[in-house]
């Protein structure tokens, strides 16, 4: 918007309450009569129903978030090749930074593609995983 391109009416005025009736706002100044909302300094929490019991309180609670989603991570086939180490452990894979440095278990997902033969132990691998690593001529430890 320009100041060029103004129309006349488009800056509305602002109420004047309080000064009539003719004006539009006057006596009550659009409050109503009586209760909270018609005093000064009237306010209530948001949510309030007059005392009812209100809806969030009333409706169950629903719904769930694993917090073991931060102890776990995956990781894909072409980031197993980033490691240079002979034998592919949890160990190597914090200190590659491939995963986070509070992860407990970590998979290996078919994800990407995999040329080189690695060594896993002590990491879950999907079955699509299992057959690219293995395809690869890599081997798997429990």
């Amino acid at each position: 918007m320009k100041l060029n391109s103004i129309k006349p009416g488009s800056r509305k005025t602002r109420k004047r309450v309080g000064r009539g009736s003719s004006a539009g706002q006057g006596k009550t100044c659009g409050r109503g009569h009586k209760g909270q909302s018609a005093r000064a300094g009237g306010y209530h929490k948001v949510g309030f129903e007059g005392g009812q019991m209100p809806i969030q309180r009333r409706l169950p609670k629903i719904g769930f978030v694993s917090h073991l989603l931060a102890a776990s991570a995956e990781v894909r086939l072409h980031e197993l090749t980033l490691i240079k180490t002979g034998v592919i452990d949890l160990a190597s894979l914090k200190a590659a930074k491939i995963v986070g440095k509070d992860v407990e278990t970590a998979k290996v997902i078919a994800s990407g593609k995999i040329e080189t033969a690695v060594k896993l132990k002590g990491i879950k691998v999907t079955p699509g995983a299992r057959k690219a690593i293995e395809a690869a001529g890599g081997s798997i430890e429990d």
